[in-house]
């Protein structure tokens, strides 16, 4: 699903106007509708005292058209008009006059004095700015904002949270409790920073025209499930162990050896033929009782990686978990880049010694998969000053030394030269200890049963996500844990291969 900037959705609304023959008075019902149709159904009791705050703009005539259809249903509406300017969009006035047709309760805002007590509200329906935004909110409007944030209700954002930037870091915009945008995603809404103000973010249809969408060029994505479906590998009747692929797993060091065996079994688990664990001395006794499924080699080293081995020619291999920083792991890890050609994905300790050399990544394989969280990121790329210039760091970065990059964390984003993709699966629940691990021996079992580089990563992200989703139903967030991302792979496997 591409995501696109706000003159490009601008532009398929003129084109869908245009191409679908219809008012653009029509298409703003289209969109008041698929909100209005969403929030009956989240929200069926009538009962409820609904504010709506609506601006001048046409993200405001949506607001309006929304009030009037939820007051003909008979909810308890009253909607508040933000004159931060006098002058109407053409629509939008005309959805003023026909809310006084209807009997809707209205009023304007004006000045302060007008602004409406939100004690005996039960929820705000926030339409005063849209995607349209192009300087910060002030005056009467932001201290409406300010108001509505300050009310301690729940608030639902049409489209966009009033005062969120599509293109640059925010300030101040209402903080929402749920976002309802309209058919194409918009960066903004998945961004770490502006989580306090979108809260959980829907997609709904509103009938935008489908060429149009399909004209409009983005080299940014957001994943969706027939997308990952149509890249899994068909399971051949005569499939033995030796066709699935043999992934080799290499890290670990004295009392972290456990995330070489979550990382080892997550690559078996995700549909490897064959699994090899390269770490210490220390580790392989450890390995091997609690994962007999899987290969062992030790290193020379008894608590640490001194001389990293690879005379096994696996089809990927998986490398820096629980690694450490030693010194002779360090010139173990650059004498094994040296000669290593098969495909590599690096995690963790791996990232922090390349962050250390930064020379070595000329060393790396074209399309190497690196899995930083954001602090090992930003030991890599430096930092930044907010998400849409860490993004631009990583796109270069990826584009310089031609990898694939993972960042990690909520929408986690993949990478390489051309392409920015945002993982739409996940719960909080993944934020334990070892999910990064299983999610490294995840995309390595997927690079070594032969997916490309980007193919895998985007595989491997969504499955790890979608495990979390389908676990939370019976275990607890707080009680999740990274070995139950492993105990539902298979599941994930399942629902992912739904036609529905």
């Amino acid at each position: 699903m591409k995501i696109l900037t706000a003159e490009q959705i601008r532009r398929i609304d003129a084109e869908t106007i245009k191409r679908e023959g219809i008012p653009s008075l029509e298409l703003m019902k289209w969109a008041a509708t698929a909100f209005y149709n969403w929030f009956i159904e989240k929200y069926p009791n009538k009962r409820l005292s609904l504010s709506v705050f609506a601006g001048v703009g046409n993200n405001g005539g949506d607001g309006m058209m929304i009030a009037r259809l939820l007051h003909k249903s008979g909810y308890n509406v009253k909607i508040f008009i933000v004159e931060y300017s006098e002058f109407y969009t053409e629509d939008t006035a005309h959805n003023l006059r026909r809310l006084k047709a209807d009997n809707v309760f209205h009023k304007r805002i004006v000045t302060e004095k007008e602004m409406p007590d939100l004690s005996a509200c039960d929820l705000v329906i926030d339409g005063i700015f849209g995607t349209g935004l192009s300087r910060e909110v002030s005056g009467m409007a932001a201290a409406v904002i300010q108001r509505i944030n300050e009310s301690g209700k729940p608030v639902i954002s049409i489209d966009v949270p009033s005062g969120l930037f599509l293109d640059r870091g925010t300030p101040f915009a209402v903080r929402a409790t749920e976002t309802i945008t309209f058919q194409i995603p918009k960066l903004a809404l998945y961004l770490p920073e502006n989580q306090a103000y979108t809260g959980n973010v829907t997609i709904v249809p509103i009938g935008l025209n489908k060429v149009a969408i399909e004209e409009a060029e983005s080299d940014t994505c957001l994943t969706e499930k027939g997308k990952i479906r149509a890249f899994l590998k068909p399971l051949p009747k005569f499939a033995h162990k030796g066709t699935e692929g043999h992934a080799l797993i290499i890290g670990g060091s004295l009392g972290k050896t456990g995330s070489v065996c979550l990382a080892t079994k997550a690559a078996l688990k995700t549909g490897c033929g064959l699994v090899t664990a390269c770490l210490p001395k220390c580790g392989v006794p450890v390995i091997q009782s609690n994962f007999p499924e899987a290969m062992a080699i030790a290193d020379e080293g008894e608590t640490h990686l001194t001389s990293i081995l690879n005379d096994l020619h696996p089809d990927a291999i998986g490398i820096g978990m629980g690694m450490g920083q030693h010194a002779e792991t360090q010139q173990a890890l650059h004498d094994f880049l040296q000669s290593n050609d098969v495909p590599l994905v690096i995690d963790a300790d791996g990232l922090n010694i390349l962050a250390q050399h930064r020379e070595w990544l000329s060393l790396l394989p074209a399309k190497t998969i690196l899995t930083p969280h954001p602090k090992e990121l930003s030991r890599l790329i430096g930092e930044w000053g907010d998400d849409y210039e860490k993004i631009q760091k990583a796109r270069l970065f990826a584009q310089q030394y031609d990898l694939v990059v993972v960042v990690k964390g909520a929408y986690s984003l993949i990478m390489d030269r051309e392409h920015l993709f945002l993982n739409s699966t996940g719960t909080p629940a993944l934020a334990t200890a070892g999910s990064g691990d299983v999610l490294t021996g995840m995309i390595t079992s997927l690079l070594a049963q032969g997916y490309d580089p980007l193919q895998a990563a985007r595989v491997g992200v969504y499955l790890h996500g979608l495990t979390a989703e389908i676990a939370v139903q019976h275990i607890h967030p707080r009680a999740f844990i990274a070995s139950d991302i492993i105990d539902h792979i298979g599941k994930a496997y399942r629902e992912l291969e739904k036609n529905s």
